[in-house]
C-alpha cells in the first residue's frame, strides 16, 4: 500500500470510527472512488488495534471504576450506579454480539451496495436529527436503567449495515431516551470497547487462517495513526457536543449519501 493511502485510510478509520457519520462506510467507498486497492483485513485488524488503544486509553480511569464495580457484585455486594453501568454495557454488546455471529458472511458480502450504503447514511442522519431535536435531553449516566443498554443495544445490532454509524445509532438511541448529548456519546464509546474487541477477535482468526508475511512496519503506523487520530476525535466531540450538537454531522450524512447517489448513478 502506498504511503499516502496508508496515511489517510488509517486517519479516516479513527476519525470515522467515533464520530456518528459511519466509518464502514468511508472504508468502502473511499477506495472505490480513488481507485484504491481494498486495504486487506491486515490493515483492518491494525486499524481496529488503534481505535481499541484510543478509547482505552481515554476512558481509561472510567474502566478501572467500572471493572471495580462490576467485580463486587460478582461478590454479592448491592448494585451501585457504576455496577449498574458496567453490567448495561455488557447487555448492550449482546444484540451485536449474536448479530454479527449469525449474519457476518451475509453482510461482508451482500450488504455493501453503494446505494445501500448512502441510504443507511441519509436515513439514518434524519433519524439523528430527530432524536436530536426531540429527544427531552435531561438524564445523565447517573439515571441508567437495564433497559435503556438492552434497547441501545439492539440499535447498535443495526450499524452491522454499513452506512448506518455504529457511535451514530447508539447515540440515536440514547437521545431518544432522554439522555443528554455528553451521557449518549460517552455510553456510545464505552460500549464500543467490547464491540471492538470482537471485531477485532473475529478478524484476527480470520488472518489467522491466511498465514502470509505481514507488513509489520506498516501495521504499527496504521495503529499509532489510526489511535491518535480516534483519541484526538473522541476529545474533540466530548468537549463540543453539547454546544454544537447533531446538526453537522446529519447534514454532513445527508450530503455524503446525496453524493454517493449521484455519483454512482
Amino acid at each position: 500500500m502506498a504511503t499516502v493511502h496508508l496515511i489517510v485510510l488509517a486517519v479516516v478509520q479513527g476519525v470515522t470510527e467515533f464520530l456518528p457519520i459511519s466509518s464502514s462506510a468511508h472504508l468502502i467507498i473511499l477506495p472505490r472512488i480513488t481507485g484504491w486497492t481494498d486495504q486487506g483485513l491486515a490493515f483492518d485488524v491494525a486499524a481496529h488495534l488503534g481505535s481499541l488503544a484510543a478509547v482505552s486509553l481515554y476512558f481509561r480511569r472510567d474502566i478501572l471504576v467500572l471493572g471495580r464495580a462490576w467485580t463486587r457484585t460478582l461478590t454479592g455486594a448491592p448494585m451501585d450506579g457504576s455496577a449498574k453501568l458496567a453490567w448495561g454495557v455488557l447487555l448492550g454488546t449482546l444484540p451485536v454480539g449474536v448479530v454479527g455471529l449469525f449474519a457476518h458472511a451475509f453482510v461482508a458480502t451482500t450488504l455493501r451496495s453503494v446505494q445501500l450504503i448512502a441510504a443507511a447514511t441519509i436515513l439514518f442522519g434524519v433519524a439523528l436529527w430527530l432524536s436530536d431535536r426531540l429527544g427531552e435531553r435531561s438524564r445523565g449516566l447517573d439515571s441508567f436503567k437495564m433497559r435503556d443498554a438492552l434497547l441501545i443495544g439492539c440499535a447498535q445490532a443495526i450499524a452491522l449495515i454499513p452506512g448506518t454509524s455504529r457511535s451514530g445509532i447508539t447515540i440515536t438511541a440514547a437521545l431518544a431516551l432522554g439522555m443528554t448529548r455528553e451521557a449518549a456519546a460517552r455510553f456510545s464509546f464505552l460500549l464500543s470497547i467490547p464491540v471492538i474487541v470482537l471485531a477485532s477477535s473475529l478478524e484476527i482468526v480470520q488472518l489467522a487462517g491466511k498465514p502470509a508475511a505481514q507488513p509489520w512496519g506498516e501495521l504499527a503506523a496504521v495503529v499509532f495513526l489510526s489511535g491518535l487520530s480516534a483519541f484526538i476525535c473522541i476529545h474533540a466531540f466530548l468537549k463540543f457536543v453539547e454546544r454544537v450538537g447533531m446538526a453537522p454531522f446529519v447534514l454532513y450524512r445527508i450530503a455524503v449519501g446525496a453524493a454517493l447517489l449521484w455519483y454512482f448513478a
